[in-house]
């Protein structure tokens, strides 16, 4: 579960960050003139001087600081002598992070810069965005964070645990910025495909966050990574003598809902993304959205907002209520759902995709039934679009849709070589973690990403810029198209 802060909880941090300085100021009596303009852009006015500049990674600039600011700063002597320009830099970091032997030491190694120099770290990431996604994000955040009691090396964001009930204000108190315009909060339970990953989710909030400021242009001093450590049903942590929260049981009733204003991120901003992939391969089958359509593998929160936004979008284009959600399938854990079926399992948001339709529970054979045009799979069941199922698409569509979103890699429906051999390369694919390019019949095809990572920074920015204080689905449908 991850969330926006509530508005209650954002004045609670704007008080108690208030109250902290920040670590740099610019002199109150300073001037505003053009000399007092061209000394502040020279010169970082900081109360930090000499080696603490260097250990502090919102200041520390490397060898780019020239040699008139190493003298004023009292870091003279602390560093080499030659002056290598951001670019300079940023050639020696990009050669490096391509010396590494795994994506999970590319993790690592672009932590260490983060860790070191903040602003080299942001600048190598928008400027390397296809690259380094994959690695500061989806799939390799996953792998961090099952690794993280052994990549761990310094904190990042806060970790407010259930013991600290009645004294979360006095940690907010501790964050060191006055001015957080965007929290991402998350209390480990559900990262990516992978389940309960208690503490070890931090790297989830970190990973978003660094993407709101290197494809939304928000600073990182104005973002906030929370970790609730309300325990973890993971039994392999209750044994990990490296974990580092709380090894017990979660937390869970009235007692955790005392303790957390639950939003799910995932819901809406999953959803923008594959809608704006639906809407994207309109274009390439030649249908009207009502025309087509959809069944969902899974009917989780995921699904369950991916399909209630294209229902909405149905809506817009003059469809009923009752004729968008006749073109939406869904099959869970329990097979296709109907309405009455025997194992049951239908409740919430589910109901309104049930069908009074014989109960089914083979996927293949679901697809050669309904014969949808579009599939699409956010359940995290490795393989379960089968050799059949991608078949069967292909009989029926000239240009099947085949989202395998699932998160990481390992967690794919399908892979995009896969859903290109069985269709003959005639599908319109995307994933949720990025697929190498596969080339079928002399043509190249390169896989579309359907990750929220697209959504959510812009979306963010948008609601800062704004002072937007309610975000429905209206929104991330605008998002979206």
């Amino acid at each position: 579960m991850a969330s926006v802060v509530s508005t209650a909880s954002r004045k609670v941090l704007s008080n108690a960050t208030s109250r902290v300085p920040l670590l740099t100021s610019v002199s109150s009596r300073e001037k505003s003139s053009n000399e007092g303009k061209k000394r502040r852009d020279l010169i970082n006015h900081s109360r930090v001087r000499g080696i603490d500049i260097l250990r502090n990674p919102k200041l520390n600039k490397g060898t780019a600081f020239t040699v008139k600011e190493r003298q004023l700063m009292g870091i003279h002597g602390l560093i080499p002598p030659v002056v290598r320009t951001m670019e300079e830099q940023t050639v020696r970091v990009l050669t490096n992070f391509q010396k590494r032997s795994s994506d999970l030491d590319r993790f690592i190694y672009l932590i260490s810069l983060q860790d070191r120099n903040e602003r080299l770290f942001y600048k190598v990431l928008s400027e390397n965005v296809e690259a380094m996604m994959p690695i500061v994000y989806t799939p390799t955040v996953g792998q961090a964070c099952e690794h993280y009691g052994v990549v761990f090396r310094r904190p990042r964001g806060l970790f407010i645990s259930i013991n600290d009930r009645g004294h979360i204000y006095d940690i907010l108190c501790n964050w060191p910025e006055r001015n957080v315009k965007a929290i991402v909060v998350t209390d480990g339970e559900r990262i990516l495909g992978l389940g309960d990953l208690g503490v070890y989710g931090m790297g989830i909030p970190v990973g978003k966050l660094s993407l709101y400021t290197a494809l939304g242009g928000i600073h990182p001093a104005k973002c906030l990574p929370i970790l609730l450590d309300v325990g973890t049903n993971n039994k392999k942590l209750h044994d990990d003598p490296l974990y580092i929260g709380r090894q017990k049981n979660r937390v869970t009733g009235a007692e955790y809902d005392d303790f957390i204003d639950e939003f799910m991120h995932a819901v809406q901003r999953t959803a923008a993304v594959a809608a704006a992939g639906v809407f994207a391969s309109l274009r390439i089958t030649g249908k009207k959205l009502i025309d087509n359509v959809f069944l969902f593998q899974g009917a989780g929160e995921a699904n369950i907002g991916i399909a209630q936004l294209l229902s909405l979008a149905m809506q817009e284009q003059g469809a009923t209520e009752a004729e968008a959600f006749s073109r939406i399938w869904m099959v869970d854990s329990r097979g296709l759902l109907t309405k009455g079926r025997p194992s049951g399992g239908i409740s919430g948001h589910k109901e309104d995709f049930a069908k009074d339709f014989k109960h089914m529970n083979d996927l293949e054979e679901i697809v050669e039934e309904l014969k949808p045009s579009a599939i699409i799979g956010a359940a995290a069941v490795a393989g379960a679009f089968t050799e059949k199922v991608i078949k069967s698409m292909a009989k029926h569509n000239e240009r099947p849709i085949i989202f395998a979103l699932s998160n990481p890699t390992s967690k794919a429906e399908c892979s995009a070589e896969q859903a290109y051999t069985l269709t003959e390369g005639r599908c319109v694919f995307a994933s949720g973690s990025p697929f190498p390019s596969f080339t079928i019949n002399g043509k190249t095809l390169h896989p579309g990403q359907g990750n929220n990572a697209y959504i959510f920074p812009g979306v963010a920015l948008g609601v800062i810029t704004c002072g937007v204080r309610h975000v429905p689905d209206l929104l991330f449908l605008r998002a979206a198209q």
